[in-house]
């Protein structure tokens, strides 16, 4: 393991942890805004890997779990270096929102540019001094507002080593997920690193379910690439590939009457929900289009006319999927006061 590695100008030893402030910008205000990151080495040498949480600032369950994650005591027999950083759009976070100042989304603006947009600046300096650093990647996200996903895995699962740390995390569902341009995905794995996204809860809110199985993902991915030790063998959840999946969306505007939630094993031609006038008079019927899992779901009770409503995984085994879905959530919620 080198003595060198250096993030923001600050060097950070062997077996050493530090917190560093990666200056972003200044604001108008002349208020200095920079991004938070947590570094941990380990003693012995291995692999460097990021998490990282609120690329969108207000997917907030990524926060809590980089928050557990680095004040858990299994980091003490870390191999490596660990890279996590809580919140990445620093901006959306403080203003409760998706979106930068400039309106621009961070996830469609890398690789970035020094001397672009301020959302291309954001995108550079995290690229250069955090991504391009490592060998591995997970990004933590959630659903946007007023939807929630299942926990679940997105990823290239066409390339071996990715899906192999796909497996390990340990959620029921993995999603084989093109990458978009602009995205981090896409720009690291440009840069030769290998990422998983991790998608779970609401925005704006915690999700327990959502983040215990986060913590317990990134602590076995970690178990996975060696940079932690091998735990006693226990029974592991099975993943299900979904290589396709859509969204339902609503053919009239009105009140939702939701029939189906989400981890539902549903039949193609099944009743997911009515839609009413605000007489109760039914206007449409949204029936399922082929046998699935709900990994997203619309949770107000409002919908206009070709709104998205429901995320379905096409699976051809769904019903093993949702016994694993009810695996994951009595082992990581056994006390039902949760």
């Amino acid at each position: 393991m080198t003595d060198e590695f250096r993030i923001g100008g600050v060097t950070v030893a062997p077996g050493e942890t530090r917190r560093i402030d990666l200056p972003v910008v200044r604001l108008y205000t002349d208020t200095e805004m920079a991004i938070p990151v947590h570094v941990h080495r380990g003693g012995k040498s291995g692999p460097c890997m990021f998490v990282c949480a609120a690329i969108h600032g207000d997917e907030l369950n990524g926060v809590e779990i980089i928050s557990r994650l680095i004040n858990s005591r299994a980091l003490k027999s870390l191999r490596g270096t660990l890279i996590a950083v809580p919140v990445v759009n620093v901006y959306g976070v403080l203003e409760q929102s998706r979106y930068l100042p400039d309106r621009r989304d961070l996830n469609r603006s890398f690789p970035g540019s020094a001397k672009g947009s301020l959302a291309a600046r954001m995108a550079h300096v995290f690229l250069d001094e955090v991504v391009s650093k490592c060998e591995y990647g997970i990004d933590l996200h959630t659903g946007a507002l007023h939807r929630s996903n299942l926990p679940q895995i997105r990823a290239n699962l066409d390339d071996g080593e990715t899906r192999a740390m796909a497996n390990a995390f340990g959620v029921p569902v993995l999603l084989n997920s093109t990458l978009r341009d602009g995205s981090l995905r896409h720009a690291a794995a440009d840069l030769g690193v290998r990422i998983l996204l991790y998608e779970a809860g609401e925005a704006l809110r915690f999700d327990e379910l959502c983040i215990r199985a986060g913590v317990k993902g990134i602590l076995n991915v970690l178990r996975h690439l060696r940079m932690l030790p091998r735990g006693r063998a226990r029974h592991a959840i099975e993943p299900y590939v979904a290589r396709r999946s859509g969204w339902l969306r609503a053919s009239d505007s009105g009140i939702v009457n939701h029939r189906k939630s989400l981890g539902d094993h549903v039949r193609k031609g099944e009743l997911l929900a009515t839609i009413a006038d605000l007489y109760g008079c039914e206007l449409d019927r949204v029936l399922c289009d082929a046998d699935g899992i709900i990994i997203g779901r619309q949770n107000i009770p409002l919908v206009q006319e070709g709104e998205a409503m429901y995320h379905i995984a096409y699976f051809h085994e769904p019903h093993e999927v949702a016994e694993s879905l009810g695996m994951l959530q009595d082992s990581l919620l056994p006390d039902e006061n949760f």
